[in-house]
This record gives structure tokens, sequence and C-alpha cells, in this order.
């Protein structure tokens, strides 16, 4: 069941939505029909004949799911994306800015146990040179 915070950013129902692998984690991603559409104009400017390019589009389009969220906000996810999340009992939706992440729950953990060791250090690196004088935020 999708929670009814997460429902109001995943937008509108009707339109569908694609769920795939995660490119860096073991989890799933969930993109509104609209988001997908946007990394699909950026992938559909690559050269194809780059082999570096069509292999990217293979493996980041592998295992590409289009879904529906059912009416009572429940999603269905297909066997093999659960098998590749190693999705066993208990999973943890996790807002991702414009998409929504789906984990294992002891996986998740893991991940941020991991994370927060290098957070402060990722941080300064993504961070530290943004200067956006606009909202007074440095």
């Amino acid at each position: 069941m999708i929670p009814a915070p997460l429902k109001k950013q995943l937008g509108n129902f009707e339109e569908g939505f694609v769920l795939k692998r995660s490119v860096f984690q073991p989890c799933l991603e969930l993109y509104p029909m609209k988001e997908w559409n946007k990394v699909m104009q950026k992938i559909n400017k690559l050269n194809r004949f780059v082999k570096k390019n069509n292999d990217f589009i293979r493996a980041f389009t592998a295992g590409v799911k289009m879904v529906d969220i059912d009416a009572t906000g429940r999603l269905l996810i297909p066997k093999d994306l659960v098998l590749f999340s190693k999705i066993d009992k208990d999973i943890v939706l996790s807002s991702a800015v414009s998409i929504i992440e789906i984990w294992d729950k002891n996986l998740y953990e893991s991940a941020l146990d991991h994370a927060m060791v290098d957070f402060a250090d990722l941080a300064e690196e993504v961070m530290g040179n943004q200067n956006d004088e606009e909202d007074g935020i440095s």
C-alpha cells in the first residue's frame, strides 16, 4: 500500500507508472509517467551507434515494467523485480525527490548505516560548492 503522503508526491495515478531496477542500489524505483518521460527524453538523445550508449540504454531499461496503482493504493511488484531487490517481507518506501524507492527493510537500514559514515563528506562534495543567492542558502 502506498501511504497517503507519497500518493500526493506521485501525482496523477491515471497516467500510470514505471517500475525499474535502481542503477546504484539493490532497490526498485517507481517513476510517475511524467517523470519517466523526462528521463526517456534525455536517453533518446544518446547516439545508439556509440557502443557505450547502447550498452547503457540496455542496462538502464532492463526489467522496466509499466505498472498501475489500484484504487486502494496497492502496487503489485513483478516477481523478477522482487528477486532483484531481494524483498523478503517488510519493505520501505523512500521518497527520492521525484520518484519513490522501494527497498527490502533490512537492506535499506544497512544502506543507511553505511551511507551515514560518509554523509558529511558526501554532503560537502555534492553541495559544498553550491551558492544560490536567491534563497540565501550556500
